[in-house]
């Protein structure tokens, strides 16, 4: 077997002259500037082609020494098991013979002559390797052999990359080689002994084929070239700089992908075969002239090899597709200077290389695997230098990945820049409808419905929000129960008592996730949960939301973690940067829910119980119509607890005045206040709320008006009402207990326990004898205020760290004063989701 020639393209192949010098085969060469062919072996390269075609017979022993010789044999040097003595008659024939360079390599002689006899015996054996399977596999087998001693002998790398960036010369002809990866892709990875069809998509190859009419002839010189080497038995590295030769006029990447798409030609087409010859006829004959079925039936001792090599295809897979999508890098965001980018160049031409050297050696073993057939089997050696090669390339490959994996970072934050900017433009332009802010919060593509609506649990796009006044409830995945079941109610209410449409509002759902932390089944779950639970409109998935609109949502609308009710009108203006502290005060009363909305019900409101109990309790509500006396309180000091609702039944009886006790436990301490409220009733020492729901709510609306009053900038006005909340807040952060007496609707005393108590066990020897005159309201105020000027408990706000708005610096409800500043730690031992929520 004669190596093959090479496939030209019509026109392109020029005629070599037959001489004394040059009976190298056209294979072995390299695409001149010109386009013309110039030799690369020279004629003292002859001898090793001779070597290969006047091998010993098969059987020999001399044969025998070939396979299992280990030298590596450089190029140039003699290996003639047959050859005409040097200076002999014999070889200056051979030498000046221009015939075919198998029949003319032997002088034309006498029939019947000594010399006729003898080279007929040569030709013999001649015919007889061209027909054997030995010689090429031997050819092989020494190119691993020199492939692999030439690895072990090149030293200094740098002086190997010198001459491999010596070769080249870009043109500067860009060529988008992605549509002919996804091709090479393709067939390398369905080119396997089991192809998993799950793993496998389709490929686009359209965008290929323009391509490929322009780089198809230069893929088979390629091909050509590798098939050529591997049987005659070239050197490695002089195979790899051949081809960087050729393809001097190419970025490096096209180099690359140029590469691999010559070796899938090959590789594709045995494994082609290989896969159908057993149901295809022109198939099944073309793989018995490559010995396939006989491979296919020993395929049990070559899988290691073809593991082996399946995983250095797929390493060079992997370094060829993080070196396009480095071409590929957007320069608008990724400048040449970037010190990543840098890193990565300069690493690209070395793992082009050795990606290359790899793309031989793995052609180098299936072409030995073809020509001896199952009878190869290799050495640990040869397999040892394919996993080097992988190793090698692997270690590049995740250089470069990293490398990739900054730049794509820095890109993503420049858009994220540019998104985040145009989105506080678009929030300043004026609008006709809201559909474009709520694209750009929302979902900007239309290839997909964003929204599942919460009524129907069914997908729909966002116009079924145009022109609506849009409620945006934004939120983590840790948002309560009971604030949803508060919510619900809210809605319900709105949607039964709405008499017109343009009342009508629309609540969406927007989930807030930390986008470091990795996606987990459970969190999928519970998100899945709260959405079944929810009857308006819900973001389809968290991932929908963009990260400039994340940022967007923390530092304009100052969400933390506490939800909150963005309020945009039906052009997409925001009307309130969270109405949510005023639909817990004042429920669907408060729509439009804008900030004007919020400063009417203010200046309509005034200090009274029903502003602190509204919509939480109608028992309550009941009393205060009936201008009972009332007494809300609070703690979770149960003795204080005991011997202040004794006393207050004591001055009640006294004073012959009808009193109500209610306790409403604290914002904190949940179980604490399980364990008071169990107690009190079990001890029948007041009215209390079971439903711990109930004291969570009458909290939470405090905290909303003082919240409110925050995001109004009215915090410290001279309110006295807002005064009279803050104590509230002030009381339950502090020690001890707390209490407030009304009469009906008129709010009597408001007073820590430091003084409540104090003033009820008083009645007897002090205030009492000013109740006939001074009527029981004006007398406990009175002795109350007394005690209240001689002892002043310290006030207290804490803000935790998820609230949105913090005010700057607070006044004492008490003295009026600028509070001091502290960070606290805090810790109430309470499991429930709700505690953080407080």
């Amino acid at each position: 077997m004669y190596p093959m020639t090479s496939k030209l393209a019509p026109g392109s192949a020029q005629q070599l002259p037959k001489s004394s010098t040059d009976q190298t085969p056209l294979m072995d060469s390299k695409l001149a500037p010109g386009g013309s062919l110039q030799p690369l072996i020279k004629s003292s390269d002859q001898n090793q082609i001779a070597s290969t075609m006047l091998a010993p017979a098969p059987g020999s022993a001399a044969q025998q020494q070939l396979i299992k010789s280990d030298q590596i044999t450089p190029i140039g040097s003699t290996n003639l098991a047959l050859a005409p003595a040097p200076g002999s008659a014999e070889q200056q024939q051979l030498i000046k013979t221009d015939h075919n360079p198998i029949s003319g390599m032997f002088p034309p002689a006498a029939p019947g002559s000594t010399l006729q006899q003898q080279l007929m015996t040569k030709s013999d054996q001649i015919t007889q390797m061209a027909l054997s399977k030995l010689a090429p596999a031997a050819s092989a087998q020494q190119l691993i052999k020199r492939d692999r001693g030439s690895m072990f002998m090149a030293s200094d790398e740098s002086v190997m990359m010198k001459q491999i960036q010596a070769t080249h010369s870009p043109d500067g002809f860009e060529i988008d080689v992605r549509p002919i990866l996804h091709i090479v892709e393709d067939i390398l990875k369905r080119a396997t002994m089991n192809v998993d069809p799950i793993l496998l998509g389709t490929t686009n190859q359209a965008g290929a084929v323009a391509m490929l009419d322009a780089l198809s002839h230069t893929i088979d010189r390629i091909s050509c070239e590798i098939a050529y080497k591997c049987l005659g038995g070239g050197d490695g590295h002089a195979t790899t700089v051949s081809l960087f030769n050729f393809l001097s006029s190419f970025s490096w990447d096209a180099k690359l992908v140029l590469t691999l798409a010559a070796f899938a030609l090959n590789y594709g087409e045995f494994w082609l075969l290989a896969q159908i010859y057993s149901s295809n006829q022109l198939a099944k004959s073309m793989a018995i002239l490559k010995q396939l079925p006989v491979i296919m039936e020993h395929s049990g001792p070559l899988k290691p090899r073809f593991d082996a090599l399946n995983n250095l295809i797929k390493a060079m897979l992997d370094v060829t597709r993080c070196i396009v999508e480095f071409k590929e890098l957007p320069s608008i965001y990724i400048t040449p200077d970037v010190p990543a980018l840098v890193t990565a160049i300069s690493t690209i031409p070395t793992a082009v290389y050795w990606t290359i050297r790899s793309v031989i050696a793995c052609a180098a073993q299936i072409t030995s695997l073809t020509s001896m057939g199952h009878e190869y089997t290799g050495s640990t050696t040869e397999a040892w230098e394919l996993s080097t090669f992988a190793h090698k390339i692997n270690n590049m490959h995740d250089h470069l990945k990293k490398q990739l994996a900054i730049c794509y970072q820095l890109i993503e934050d420049k858009r994220n820049v540019e998104a985040y900017e145009s989105l506080r433009r678009i929030f300043e332009m004026i609008h006709i409808d809201n559909m474009k802010v709520l694209k750009s919060l929302i979902y900007a593509k239309d290839d997909l419905q964003p929204l599942l609506d919460g009524a129907s649990k069914r997908r729909v796009n966002l116009d079924v929000l145009r022109r609506r006044n849009v409620l945006l409830l934004i939120s983590g995945l840790d948002i309560s129960n009971e604030e949803l079941s508060i919510l619900e109610q809210i809605y319900n209410e709105s949607r039964i008592h709405a008499t017109r449409m343009d009342t009508l509002y629309e609540v969406v759902w927007i989930p807030i996730v930390d986008r470091s932390v990795q996606w987990t089944d459970p969190m999928q779950k519970q998100f899945e949960n709260l959405q079944s639970t929810m009857p308006w409109y819900s973001m389809h998935h968290p991932s929908l939301i963009d990260r400039a609109v994340i940022r967007f949502i923390k530092e304009v609308w100052h969400f933390r973690n506490k939800p909150i009710l963005v309020v945009l009108d039906p052009q997409g203006r925001v009307v309130s940067p969270n109405a949510i502290h005023m639909m817990w005060i004042w429920g669907s009363n408060a729509f439009p829910f804008t900030s004007m909305r919020e400063e009417a019900l203010w200046k309509e409101e005034t200090w009274r119980l029903e502003l602190l109990v509204n919509g939480i309790d109608p028992t309550i509500l009941t009393w205060i119509r009936e201008g009972k006396y009332i007494f809300l309180y609070g703690g979770d000091d149960i003795e204080w607890i005991r011997k202040f609702t004794s006393t207050a039944k004591y001055v009640a009886q006294a004073a012959r005045i009808p009193i109500e006790m209610v306790y409403v436990g604290k914002s904190s301490k949940r179980e604490q206040v399980r364990k008071v409220t169990a107690t009190i009733t079990a001890e029948k020492l007041s009215y209390c709320w079971q439903d711990l729901t109930m004291v969570w709510f009458f909290w939470t609306r405090l905290e909303s008006m003082l919240f409110s009053k925050i995001q109004l900038g009215r915090v410290d006005d001279h309110d006295p009402m807002m005064q009279e909340i803050k104590k509230l807040l002030s009381y339950d952060k502090s020690n001890g207990g707390w209490a407030v007496l009304s009469k009906g609707s008129y709010v009597v005393i408001n007073g820590h326990g430091s003084t409540m108590l104090p003033t009820l066990l008083e009645y007897e020897p002090i205030w009492k004898e000013h109740v006939p005159v001074k009527g029981f309201d004006d007398s406990i105020t009175e002795h109350h205020n007394m005690l209240h000027g001689a002892t002043h408990p310290c006030c207290r706000f804490e803000f935790p760290s998820t609230a949105g708005r913090i005010p700057e610096n607070m006044k004492c409800p008490e003295c009026l004063r600028i509070m001091e500043k502290h960070f606290t730690f805090v810790c109430c031992h309470d499991d429930s989701p709700i505690n953080a929520l407080y």
